[in-house]
């Protein structure tokens, strides 16, 4: 094979790769193609995902405070039971006490 021959060969086999691939172009092209009411409904759909998204965010964002007040209230609520478990341990203390003095006063009587 020559130099003429070699250089008409590469070229019809560099010609028929790039009509392959403009081929293979419009070909997919043709099946992806995107009309106008496609776009619409594209953008119809990003509108709704970003309210979605919001949202999802305004509902996080509640539970977050809710969950916060919830904790304060419980921890609220668990100091006020320890308050009232001392006061109630006192009331028996002193409960007992007394019976105890009840009894010494009628043992002495």
């Amino acid at each position: 094979m020559n130099r003429t021959e070699f250089i008409i060969v590469t070229a019809i086999i560099l010609m028929v790769a790039f009509a392959l691939g403009w081929f293979a172009h419009w070909i997919m092209s043709r099946f992806a193609r995107v009309t106008g009411g496609d776009v619409g409904e594209l953008d119809r759909l990003s509108q709704m995902l970003h309210e979605a998204e919001e949202t999802r965010d305004q509902a996080i964002l509640y539970l977050e405070q809710r969950e916060a007040e919830l904790m304060n209230q419980i921890a609220q609520t668990e100091a006020e039971l320890r308050a009232a478990m001392e006061g109630l341990r006192d009331a028996r203390a002193e409960a007992e006490e007394m019976r105890a003095y009840i009894e010494r006063m009628h043992a002495n009587s």
